[in-house]
């Protein structure tokens, strides 16, 4: 009798080990799960061709939490200029640099920039891109400045797979940064 319980256990014990196993390969993990963004870079080209380019970056080698980033620039532009603005997206923690701003425009129908900026800021923004629905994505804008302002600027990158209606209130956040942003 105790040879079988014994056997009996055994069978147990491996049928429910098989159905683990199978429940982890019929129920895989995520694989769209959210990219890590280490650095966000946005560099501005003065339109006419008359003022130099500028560059902001942020630069936060691992990740949300842990160290401080080691980069956090103020936007510094000109009054009364417009600029063709592109924003850069990367992963440095990996071995190649991967840039996410790729995989942004190719998902672009999942993906919208928000671009908030302070009353006090004389500046608009118009996204310049759009997805295969002709919806806004925001890699590239155009920022008009007017005269002499201080503020902030809050660049939001949403994911809004399945949701997107060119609104920002919708969707998960992947990055979110607060640029100082000083027009002379």
């Amino acid at each position: 009798m105790k040879n079988y319980l014994l056997i009996i256990a055994v069978f147990i014990a491996l049928v429910s080990c098989k159905k683990d196993k199978q429940d982890d390969v019929t129920n895989p993990t995520n694989q769209n799960e959210e990219e890590l963004i280490t650095t966000f870079k946005i560099v501005f080209t003065d339109a006419a061709g008359i003022e130099p380019t500028v560059e902001a970056m942020f630069v936060d080698l691992d990740g949300p939490g842990g160290n401080a980033p080691t980069t956090f620039d103020n936007i510094n532009l000109i009054a009364n200029t417009t600029y063709n603005v592109q924003i850069t997206l990367l992963n440095e923690s990996v071995s190649p640099v991967e840039n996410i701003s790729v995989e942004v425009e190719e998902e672009g129908v999942d993906h919208l920039f928000c671009f908030d900026l302070t009353p006090s800021l004389n500046l608009t923004v118009n996204l310049t891109d759009l997805d295969d629905n002709g919806l806004p994505i925001g890699l590239t804008t155009q920022w008009s400045t007017l005269g002499s302002s201080v503020g902030t600027t809050t660049i939001r990158l949403k994911h809004q797979p399945g949701i997107k209606t060119g609104q920002c209130d919708v969707g998960q956040t992947d990055i979110e940064l607060d640029f100082q942003t000083i027009i002379q």
